[in-house]
């Protein structure tokens, strides 16, 4: 659906591009399929030409995936190890490949449906990328959980003195952008916000956050890229996150950390597990204790942000966590390959 890395918005897509090309710089022989305009240090294997979110010619989005699926089965035995990024498309098909093969899951897994298929795939290996995010869905086979990871020099510290805060990611009622605006609004700051406006949330941005933007203190910049992030975030005095449901991981979170820039999130979802309270932000329960929040902002050191990024929310971390699996599946298998 996406580019890999994708052009703009994109949390799956980007954290794809970064554990590929980590490995690669590691050493190891990595093939990515994925789109044709993806961009890569791996050998990219073209599934359709270009991202289908941008490709207006394509209406049947499922078509590409399983042509996508199929080439993967017919050449399993080239590889290793198989990682799947479309959660459980793929289970079929890899489960009768004779590879190792694992999936990490990015999405929400309080869905009604999940339940009966993970008990029917109740051998498939899942990686979730949060402890919280495993808690609707206990009957998986979680192997590990691993955060995700941004190269180290993708995003510069900045120092936070633009006087706004920042909300960044996607229009959604989960995401709260209506929350972040009266929150800004309440502490008296300016806020600008760098998001996405997905078809299926068009509705949403029209009725409930359009007529906001023309409040004084809103500036809506649109979506922006990776090359846009270091000055958006680098000159805010924070990110506010201020999530309305259980969020897998977050990448904003970090993307802000890497700035040296601290977060103000509602506590849900991971942001216990990837904000560090009151050193790389700070975890609230309401609008007020946000509010609150922002006026203790400027006590945090930002290089002690950037630092803590360093330590937990780089791609390497992120590569050598997945190496580590690999290799425990790999071993696993190895007794049933060498019977065969």
């Amino acid at each position: 659906m996406e580019a890999v890395p994708p052009k703009l918005y994109g949390g799956t897509e980007r954290v794809v591009a970064n554990l590929t090309d980590e490995l690669v710089e590691m050493g190891h022989d990595v093939t990515l399929f994925a789109s044709g305009d993806s961009v890569t240090k791996a050998k990219l294997e073209a599934a359709w030409p270009q991202a289908m979110r941008l490709d207006k010619g394509v209406t049947d989005y499922l078509a590409p995936h399983v042509m996508m699926l199929e080439t993967i089965s017919r050449r399993a035995h080239e590889f290793d190890i198989l990682h799947l990024h479309i959660d459980y498309l793929g289970y079929p098909v890899l489960s009768r490949s004779g590879v190792p093969f694992l999936a990490t899951l990015h999405g929400r897994l309080d869905l009604p449906a999940l339940p009966p298929l993970y008990s029917m795939f109740r051998d498939v290996p899942v990686v979730s990328i949060s402890d919280s995010q495993r808690l609707p869905l206990p009957e998986a086979n979680y192997v590990a959980t691993i955060y995700h990871g941004l190269p180290g020099e993708l995003l510069r510290a900045g120092p936070g003195d633009g006087g706004y805060l920042a909300f960044i990611g996607r229009i959604s009622p989960e995401k709260a952008p209506d929350a972040a605006i009266s929150i800004a609004a309440k502490a008296g700051m300016k806020l600008k916000i760098a998001a996405k406006i997905d078809n299926v949330d068009r509705a949403y941005f029209e009725e409930k956050i359009e007529p906001l933007l023309e409040l004084p203190h809103v500036e809506f910049i649109g979506e922006i890229n990776d090359a846009q992030k270091s000055e958006f975030l680098g000159k805010a005095a924070g990110l506010l996150f201020p999530i309305a449901w259980p969020e897998p991981f977050g990448i904003a979170m970090i993307e802000a950390m890497a700035c040296g820039t601290p977060v103000i999130a509602m506590r849900n979802g991971s942001v216990p597990e990837v904000i560090d309270e009151g050193v790389t932000g700070y975890i609230v329960e309401s609008e007020d204790e946000a509010v609150a929040a922002v006026k203790k902002l400027a006590v945090l050191d930002r290089k002690q942000v950037r630092r803590v990024f360093d330590r937990r929310f780089t791609a390497r971390r992120m590569a050598e966590d997945y190496l580590s699996v690999y290799q425990r599946l790999i071993e696993r298998d190895q007794p049933k390959l060498m019977a065969v």
